[in-house]
Parts: structure tokens; C-alpha cells; sequence
């Protein structure tokens, strides 16, 4: 088996007031996948990231970046790192060159403007370099965040909520970049609180809740566990409860009875949608429609942050 390109193991994070922001968590991520981790605001998730990067202090545990414990070899391994941040902080007279540029300096490279060239192009900067950050729009300057953290040729990305306050047809266009930078051989860590960008974008989804990792699948695995079917059933006449006939068959009433809702595992050899329709037949209730859906993410993620607290 190859290595992970990032190992964490039992990495736990407690603060003076004594807030666990992490509970030992244990995660290995494959060179050159899309994971998300889904979570909603203060699950951990920017903790996590903090940590790894060598931002904050673990209280206990370790994290090894392709090989190179995060503490004790501290330089190595925060340069197989590029972290683009939730935050827009730049320096607002600064050209967009001069700024990537820097940024691969920090990290004690020699100057290689080719490859400075390279990431702007790819990002669709190279007729903004000379321009001022201040005088960017926001989108753009979400893609300067991104080139900064490539500058140094980081082989892991860390995107913190990428997408957050952009509008729908900027989020689509950072996703396609995404899949680009994972072509080029860069591994993809997000964290997010939108459901569809997971969906969308990641091969693995991560579930953190109140500082615990739930759970990491893979997205078609974890749809296939965890998703459900559901049989809508449209009553000619609407109905003021389940009648008792029908108690055991588990049975939602919505749209002001005049629905009937029957969840179902889609995987299972019997549904059990053959026996719920006699049993509609049997006590008498007519229908005039059956619609089948499918459980979304959301719907799982929902249901599991619910269970969770």
C-alpha cells in the first residue's frame, strides 16, 4: 500500500477554558484525491487545518506530511503544504506578481518566475499581474489566495470554505479549477458547510461534528449506505393521521395529509413497497400518483449531524 501523502492520528485540541475543539482524530488522506470535510460552523474543521499547517498547537497526537512529523520537522513538512484561508487578507497596494512572488520567498525558494508565470495562467491572472490587489474583484482575489499558497509548490492544498459569500457561477468555475489542480498531481483538502460543493467536487467526504470525525467514505459508498429511497404516495382524498391498519409500516403524512411518505433502503431484495400497497388497498384508501426520491447528501448529513448531538 502507498504511504498517505497526510497521516493524523489521535489529534486532539483543548483550549484553557477547557473547549475540546478536536477529540482524537484519525485520518489519512491518499495522494492526489478531493476530500471534503463537511461540518457545520464549529465542528472543528478550521482547527483541524490550523493545526496541521503548524498555525495552532495540538494537545495531543501527531501529523505527518509525506513523511515529515508536522513538530518535529517543521520546516519540511509545512512546504508540502499551501493553505488557502476563509479570510481575504492581502495587502491591498501590493501587484499581483509581487505578492505570489513573496509569498514563494517566505518559504526560502530562489526566485522562478516561470513557475510564477505558470500558476497565474493557470488561475486566468496573467492580465492581472500588474495590477494592484485593491483594485481586484472579490473572485479574483480569491484566486490570488489560491496562487500564493501554489507559489511554493506545495504537493497538499488545504481550501478552508473556498467558496463562502461567492456567487453560484464563481463557485462553479472554483470547482472546475479544483479538478485542474488535482489533474496536476496536487492532493485536495476542503472543508465546507455547503452540501453540493462535497457532492459536486469530492472522491471521499469526511463528517465532523463537536470536534469528532464521524465518519470518512467514499461519496458513492456513503450514498449507498446511508442514502434511502422514499415512495411518495398522493391520497385522492387527504387523510387527518395514518390510520392503525397502517401503523407498522412507518408511514409520514405531509402536504396536510394528502401525501403518504414510505422510506425504503433502494439495496435491500425486499422493499417492502408491494406489501404497503395491498396494505393501502386493504384499508381502503385510493391514490392518485407514486413518485420515488432519492435521499440526498444533505438529507444524510442532516440526519447524522442530528443524531450526533
Amino acid at each position: 500500500m502507498p504511504q498517505p501523502i497526510l497521516s493524523i492520528a489521535g489529534l486532539s485540541k483543548t483550549y484553557d477554558d477547557g473547549f475540546e475543539a478536536l477529540k482524537s482524530v484519525d485520518l489519512d488522506v491518499e495522494r492526489g484525491e478531493i476530500l471534503a470535510l463537511l461540518g457545520p460552523n464549529g465542528a472543528g474543521k478550521t482547527t483541524l487545518i490550523s493545526i496541521v499547517c503548524g498555525i495552532t498547537n495540538a494537545t495531543g497526537g501527531t501529523v505527518t506530511v509525506d513523511g515529515h512529523d508536522n513538530v518535529r520537522e517543521y520546516r519540511a513538512a509545512r512546504s508540502q503544504i499551501g493553505l488557502v484561508p476563509q479570510e481575504l487578507t492581502t495587502d491591498a497596494f501590493e501587484t499581483v506578481w509581487a505578492t505570489v512572488s513573496h509569498s514563494r520567498g517566505l518559504f526560502g525558494l530562489k526566485p522562478n518566475p516561470a513557475h510564477i508565470e505558470k500558476v497565474l495562467r493557470d488561475l486566468s491572472l496573467w492580465d492581472k499581474k500588474d495590477n494592484r490587489l485593491r483594485e481586484l474583484s472579490g473572485g479574483m482575489k480569491r484566486r490570488v489566495l489560491i496562487a500564493k499558497a501554489l507559489s511554493h509548490e506545495p504537493r497538499i492544498l488545504f481550501l478552508d470554505e473556498p467558496t463562502a459569500g461567492v456567487d453560484v457561477e464563481l463557485r462553479k468555475e472554483m470547482w472546475a479549477l479544483v479538478r485542474e489542480l488535482r489533474q496536476s498531481g496536487v492532493t485536495i483538502i476542503l472543508t465546507t458547510h455547503y452540501i453540493a460543493e462535497a457532492e459536486e467536487m469530492a472522491d471521499r467526504i469526511g463528517v465532523i461534528n463537536h470536534g469528532q470525525l464521524l465518519f470518512v467514505e467514499d461519496k458513492g459508498e456513503l450514498m449507498r449506505k446511508l442514502g434511502s429511497k422514499q415512495l411518495i404516495v398522493q391520497l385522492q382524498e387527504p387523510l387527518e393521521a395514518v390510520p392503525d391498519a397502517l401503523a407498522k409500516q412507518g408511514l409520514e403524512l405531509s402536504e396536510g395529509g394528502g401525501t403518504l411518505v414510505y422510506t425504503y433502503d433502494a439495496h435491500a431484495e425486499r422493499t417492502g413497497i408491494a406489501a404497503l400497497l395491498a396494505a393501502l388497498s386493504e384499508a381502503g384508501l385510493r391514490y392518485k400518483d407514486l413518485q420515488t426520491r432519492q435521499s440526498s447528501l444533505e438529507d444524510i448529513f442532516v440526519n447524522l449531524v442530528r443524531e450526533d448531538k
